[in-house]
């Protein structure tokens, strides 16, 4: 018999921290519920005392989650225990996370507490989060550069105070595999009351080795991993959750445990990640690139027509790539439309909700041959993106054109608040960097572009082209994305969609420091 590896996914609470990859509220019950098809067992969906709108997303996810945990992060403060605990209030199951750095570093010079007053902290925060749930679970943040004994001593302290999980995070991705384990093994040796808890681990991907650290920490004991869709998370990322999930499938003669992942979905919740928050997948990303399943070599192509196991250690199938798909076109009814959106996990609470993204639907239908369901995804981003309040400034029209020798040149018409205007032709190097000189030149937010880029939703010469923009502006930086036949139109939508974020001017708390 093999141990449960509990899978815990923080793509909404860490994964949101990657610069630019903010989502809404609905964009995180959208994902929320893909992970809850994929039968995460933990859900981290925010911090609560960060803002009023992480808050009420916390909140929104808690109300329809109903088979996995709902865990909300919490420093070890009190207002911050009890935010999560008004935020998890409706959860079938609910988690309060709470965490305080335990490096001598962090000590001195981010809390500016004595070893004394940080155990202090803890102990206070452990019982205050358990009147609200008996699922707590406690980090010493910076664990991998904290002294083994106080770890012992504070993780002790903790499980006497009622924590069920200790989370032992390598915050700054520093640790190496067999070290980080071997921590892993001796804390659960060296504290008496181990047994009562488990333990976890949450690895940044900042040398490149957050999964071979979460693997390693497996291998010790460790029967719960931190982790997010596609790896994302701040700085490098985070220990992919596909990676993790198919090397304990996969090496089944190698780790004594199990995880209850339905990996048939992994593949549909990475597209709808990567869809939301703007950050594609590399095509030789593991698991769930493009290229994960390809093969060019002719030895290799040889060998898998005539045994798949001769150069595939798993199928493609069993991770969703090749999953039976029903595709619609324009002479679809609604009956079929609304009966592949509950496919996809998506209930719509009007008729008149429903009846805006059928519309939008049968507009791209007479554009497009065959309706994806990365497509459907697409639809229901820009829906959401342009129901938000923060929709400040609209696409009204675009009129573009370029000829060989001649300048391309781009004309626009904007909605901007309750007023239209409309831009002179503006001149680029192509019709994309005209018609975005175009917008510029009337929401003039002085901000740069440092990212621009195209990739297909979906296969072939109709495909919808999906184009993601990144501007920073004072330090500030947003993710924008669009996505239409045409790729002109597109990238207007993206750059359009970040600007209505710059300007939203949202002040968010980090969760880890605590500062805005």
């Amino acid at each position: 018999m093999s141990d449960k590896l509990i899978i815990f996914d923080t793509t909404l609470r860490d994964g949101e921290q990657s610069p630019g990859a903010s989502m809404t509220r609905e964009e995180k019950v959208r994902i929320a519920k893909a992970l809850e098809r994929l039968r995460v067992d933990v859900i981290e969906a925010g911090f609560p005392a960060a803002s009023q709108g992480d808050f009420e997303a916390v909140q929104a996810v808690a109300r329809v989650i109903k088979e996995s945990t709902v865990c909300g992060l919490a420093r070890a403060l009190d207002n911050d225990i009890d935010r999560a605990g008004a935020a998890l209030k409706d959860a079938r199951a609910s988690r309060i996370h709470t965490f305080i750095a335990t490096s001598p570093i962090h000590m001195e010079r981010k809390l500016h507490l004595s070893p004394d007053q940080v155990v202090e902290y803890a102990v206070r925060a452990v019982q205050r989060a358990r009147q609200y749930t008996d699922d707590v679970e406690f980090s010493p943040e910076d664990a991998g550069r904290s002294e083994e004994d106080f770890l012992c001593r504070i993780l002790e302290a903790v499980i006497s105070a009622g924590a069920r999980t200790l989370n032992i995070p390598d915050t700054v991705g520093y640790a190496m595999p067999e070290p980080f384990g071997r921590l892993i093994g001796r804390l659960r040796q060296r504290i008496p009351n181990s047994d009562q808890a488990i333990f976890s681990v949450h690895c940044h991907n900042d040398l490149g080795l957050a999964v071979a650290n979460s693997l390693a920490a497996v291998m010790h004991g460790a029967r719960q991993v931190e982790c997010t869709i596609n790896g994302l998370g701040e700085r490098a990322g985070n220990a992919a959750l596909e990676e993790i999930v198919m090397a304990v499938k996969t090496r089944k003669d190698y780790f004594s445990c199990h995880t209850a992942i339905e990996t048939r979905e992994i593949v549909a919740c990475s597209k709808l990640v990567s869809g939301i928050t703007g950050f594609p997948v590399q095509p030789n990303k593991a698991i769930v690139g493009a290229n994960a399943f390809a093969h060019e070599s002719g030895i290799h192509q040889d060998g898998v027509l005539k045994s798949r196991e001769t150069y595939e250690i798993m199928s493609a199938e069993e991770v969703g790539w090749s999953a039976n798909r029903m595709v619609l076109g324009k002479h679809s009814g609604r009956n079929a439309f609304r009966s592949r959106m509950t496919e996809l996990g998506v209930e719509f609470s009007t008729e008149q909700e429903l009846n805006d993204i059928f519309f939008r639907f049968k507009q791209l239908a007479d554009k497009k041959h065959e309706i994806f369901d990365e497509d459907l995804q697409s639809l229901l981003t820009e829906a959401a993106a342009e129901a938000s309040e923060e929709e400040f400034v609209k696409l009204v029209a675009l009129e573009f054109c370029s000829a060989m020798g001649e300048n391309p040149k781009a004309c626009v018409t904007l909605k901007i608040g309750q007023e239209e205007h409309q831009a002179d032709f503006s001149t680029g190097a192509g019709v994309v960097d005209a018609s975005l000189k175009a917008i510029e030149s009337l929401v003039d937010t002085g901000a740069s572009l440092t990212l621009y880029s195209v990739s297909n939703i979906t296969g072939g010469t109709d495909a919808q082209g999906e184009v993601t923009v990144r501007l920073e502006k004072g330090g500030r930086i947003v993710n924008g994305q669009g996505a239409d036949t045409d790729i002109v139109i597109a990238s207007a939508k993206a750059y359009i969609n970040a600007v209505n974020k710059l300007l939203a001017k949202l002040i968010r708390t980090h969760p880890q420091t605590g500062e805005v």
